[in-house]
């Protein structure tokens, strides 16, 4: 029996290759590129049986791969990173067809039980603390963004700021999210 095909696809070299020789070591065989098109274009000669997907790649965002992948490959399982983390990127992850969705940074065998999941963990506690207003703040513009298919200029309009000072909150990220 052939090993299993992992496809990772992350911008940040250094993260790629770690996460690629640590699921090498863990027995799957696995592919890595830095960007959507070429995440697609090998994913369609050699297709995976689990892609590990950046949601942040450069300028594109992975959640636009998941799609044409699962379209390809209705069985793959894929499991999106970020360090960027929103309610609103997580939603939309699986509602395009994620089976989980982890926050940087994430080890080899954190991902792999991910991938190993049929569903999510219905007896994970919920915090019982406040969220903060800055995570609350994060939360809504992430879920702006979402809903301007990613166009900041947009939601700058739709939320009342100037477009850079949407794009000076977007590169900050609030203490204590990882």
């Amino acid at each position: 029996m052939s090993a299993r095909h992992c496809l990772v696809v992350d911008d940040d070299d250094d993260f790629r290759a770690a996460l690629s020789a640590a699921l090498t070591r863990r027995g799957l065989r696995v592919s890595s590129v830095a960007d959507t098109r070429a995440g697609l274009a090998l994913a369609l000669t050699d297709p995976p049986d689990d892609v590990v997907l950046d949601l942040r790649l450069g300028e594109e965002s992975g959640l636009e791969l998941i799609a044409p992948l699962k379209a390809a490959h209705p069985a793959v399982r894929i499991v999106v990173l970020t360090g960027f983390a929103s309610i609103a990127t997580a939603v939309q992850a699986i509602k395009l067809g994620a089976v989980h969705y982890l926050t940087k940074p994430a080890d080899a065998d954190e991902i792999l039980a991910a991938l190993a999941k049929q569903s999510g963990d219905a007896s994970v506690e919920v915090a019982s603390r406040p969220t903060p207003l800055e995570h609350l703040e994060w939360e809504h513009i992430q879920t702006t963004l979402l809903a301007c298919e990613g166009n900041i200029s947009v939601a700058a309009r739709r939320l009342g700021l100037h477009r850079r000072t949407l794009q000076r909150k977007l590169q900050k990220r609030p203490s204590g999210m990882s």
